[in-house]
């Protein structure tokens, strides 16, 4: 079941086993926030135990591209595409948000995003990989954030939902 993330009424509905169930809530507001002004887009998350696909897709950009897994534990995800950018999120127990940036058509805009929510160490698997660069948000606080371009093509695993 879907559930599209209200920006005045901020919730934790769906983090609530966060340690940082607030400063997560917040930063899902700011991505859902991003997307309304920038496309007129409705951002919608759905439980990680109803997405497998969506999880097994950021998982493997994650593995071939710079081998990572996370030991945290999915909580929601978030996967659609606007204009000719496919988007898929995972948002983590942790406080860690993973996004996948896939430019359909041109393969030089392709990343993936990590944002660290208010309050929670960088995890062990990013610790001294990336710089993360802070960014102040009214709905989620400090957000710290890294990322890395995508070389590999993933084209295959294309799909949205909601």
């Amino acid at each position: 079941m879907s559930n599209i993330i209200d920006l005045k009424n901020v919730s934790t509905a769906g983090l609530e086993s966060s340690p940082v169930a607030e400063a997560l809530a917040g930063l899902r507001a700011n991505e859902a926030r991003y997307f309304r002004s920038k496309y007129q887009h409705e951002f919608t998350v759905v439980p990680a135990s109803e997405s497998q696909e969506t999880l097994e897709y950021v998982n493997r950009i994650l593995k071939e591209e710079r081998h990572l897994e996370f030991a945290a534990k999915p909580l929601e995800t978030s996967r659609f595409q606007v204009e000719n950018i496919q988007f898929a999120y995972i948002f983590y127990e942790n406080g860690l948000g993973v996004n996948v940036m896939y430019t359909v058509d041109d393969p030089k805009k392709r990343a993936v995003g990590f944002k660290l929510s208010e309050g929670m160490e960088v995890p062990a698997e990013l610790e001294g990989k990336f710089k993360f660069a802070r960014q102040k948000s009214k709905l989620a606080g400090t957000i710290r954030g890294s990322f890395f371009v995508i070389k590999k093509n993933y084209n295959d695993e294309v799909g949205t939902h909601e």
